[in-house]
């Protein structure tokens, strides 16, 4: 019989998608002023991979990543995620988002994704969010799933999130969790 066992160390990230800088800027500030201090963030790059997000963002998207200094439990993150849907709709002119705010938890061994959207290889948690694994950890670095988001499969963003990997990793040692 198994035995339950407390989940891994995580970390909160969040990956924005906007039209504009001072979106962004909003965004970053409320999302600061609510989980606290950013340890490391992307640089910014440009966005194409879906005329998804055009409609509301506009033609020219760019993407950028926060990994935030808060160690947090992973059931945590629905409601993060709830809070994120939130302000989103703050920052929205008339019913169009001008960011598209994405949280998700970092461990040493996987990157997990929230999302209010359901399909096949997502989990429900509550509230209508549903929590995938994007990305797991193997030997050396980050490897995708066959779902696994075409952004999040770029050399650039394993790069970052890796790095991030990284940072958790000192943060557990010198916290001797």
């Amino acid at each position: 019989m198994g035995k339950p066992t407390d989940p891994e160390i995580a970390i909160l990230f969040a990956g924005l998608l906007y039209g504009n800088d001072g979106s962004r800027s909003l965004a970053e500030s409320e999302l600061i002023k609510t989980y606290g201090n950013i340890s490391l963030h992307s640089s910014i790059s440009d966005w194409s991979y879906s005329d998804y997000y055009k409609d509301e963002l506009g033609d020219t998207i760019r993407r950028k990543f926060l990994l935030f200094e808060r160690i947090i439990s992973p059931d945590e993150i629905a409601d993060i995620k709830t809070a994120t849907n939130a302000m989103e709709r703050r920052f929205s002119e008339g019913s169009k988002r001008t960011v598209n705010i994405d949280p998700g938890y970092l461990t040493l061994s996987k990157l997990v994704l929230a999302s209010s959207k359901d399909f096949c290889h997502r989990i429900f948690l509550k509230k209508g969010i549903y929590a995938e694994v994007t990305l797991y950890y193997q030997g050396n670095g980050f490897r995708q799933m066959p779902f696994t988001y075409l952004d999040y499969k770029q050399d650039e963003t394993l790069r970052f999130f890796e790095a991030a990997r990284a940072h958790l990793k000192e943060r557990i040692y010198s916290l001797n969790l």
